[in-house]
């Protein structure tokens, strides 16, 4: 069999062509399928998970949604364990799902899961956080996994932040410390820069904090949150984060967003279609679409959905496959894994 080289593909002029990337694939003796769509959304890639909940009764229900195209979600799976208050983060072909507080005594877990992105199925037991925590922030690049915040099995609030490698499975080690110690954090990531924004000492915080991911130590100071609020639900492309919803003490409908690589303070950029609160909505994204689903009583199952390089309002995506709240999502193509 001959070998092909195929360095570039232009239109007829030459004035435009495209990057190959993807699986190209033999269509007949004498020609080629390329992939198409973006590259972040080809084969497995762009698809988000939810996981866990509260309907009132705690779930350990998985969703999956295909983030490039609006409708409503399907069945993954199953959690190890039911849970709420969870914590969840990725790389491109596995999920995490992590902390939580569970139905039966001592409630507070520190138990990780892991699921393969790409199938469907159960989860599988990862490790161990130091503790069980709830609560808790949590962001990724494509190597590492990161948990900071939350509250232990006292109810103390945490500032301590864990690591784990995603590719290996076993317990978190240690990577440092919050600027403050406070609970319902939200989290999202650059390939390189991590932010944990919000959260409550129960004082409700504007605190916006950042680490380098590759390295470890005590995260810094970034800025401010527009609003001071418990809970907001963060995603990210690798250039800007976004941080909707939470709880002021009124439940909101904020959205706002920062550009990762510079500090500063967060700058409003549209609404949420309704107000989610801290016990509310999680979020998870690829490098073009935010979306956030689930919220707080009445117990709702809408998935909203933002282009992350614009602003304004939200819109309606699709349903989860049950209206709940306090849930945990993650994707295959967000902003900490790159380009």
């Amino acid at each position: 069999m001959s070998e092909i080289r195929v360095n570039n593909i232009t239109n007829r002029d030459g004035s435009t062509g495209t990057t190959v990337a993807g699986i190209p694939v033999v269509d007949s003796t004498s020609h080629f399928v390329v992939p198409s769509g973006d590259t972040a959304e080809r084969g497995s890639r762009g698809r988000g998970v939810w996981a866990g909940g509260y309907t009132p009764t705690h779930v350990n229900t998985m969703d999956y949604v295909t983030i490039a195209s609006t409708g409503n979600a399907s069945d993954f799976g199953d959690l190890t364990q039911v849970r709420v208050n969870l914590s969840s983060c990725s790389s491109s072909t596995r999920g995490i799902f992590a902390s939580g507080v569970t139905p039966v005594a001592p409630n507070r877990t520190n138990i990780i899961d892991y699921i393969t992105i790409s199938s469907t199925g159960n989860a599988f037991d990862f490790g161990d956080l130091f503790t069980g925590r709830y609560g808790n922030g949590s962001l990724s690049s494509s190597i590492r996994a990161i948990f900071g915040g939350g509250k232990d099995t006292n109810s103390i609030n945490l500032s301590s932040i864990e690591l784990i490698t995603i590719a290996t499975l076993g317990n978190a080690s240690s990577f440092g410390d919050l600027t403050q110690a406070r609970a319902y954090v939200g989290g999202c990531s650059s390939s390189t820069r991590g932010i944990f924004a919000g959260g409550g000492t129960p004082t409700r915080l504007k605190t916006i904090d950042y680490v380098t991911i590759s390295t470890t130590g005590d995260a810094q100071d970034f800025g401010d949150l527009t609003l001071s609020r418990w809970g907001p639900a963060g995603c990210s492309s690798n250039v800007r984060g976004l941080f909707g919803g939470g709880d002021t003490p009124t439940v909101t409908n904020t959205i706002d967003y920062i550009t990762i690589a510079s500090l500063g303070d967060a700058i409003d950029f549209g609404d949420l279609t309704s107000a989610k609160g801290f016990y509310g909505t999680s979020a998870c994204s690829s490098q073009t679409h935010g979306l956030w689903a689930g919220g707080p009583s009445p117990y709702t199952n809408a998935i909203d959905f933002v282009t992350i390089t614009s602003t304004g309002d939200a819109t309606d995506f699709g349903d989860l496959t049950q209206a709940r709240q306090a849930l945990a999502a993650c994707s295959d193509a967000h902003g900490g894994l790159g380009d």
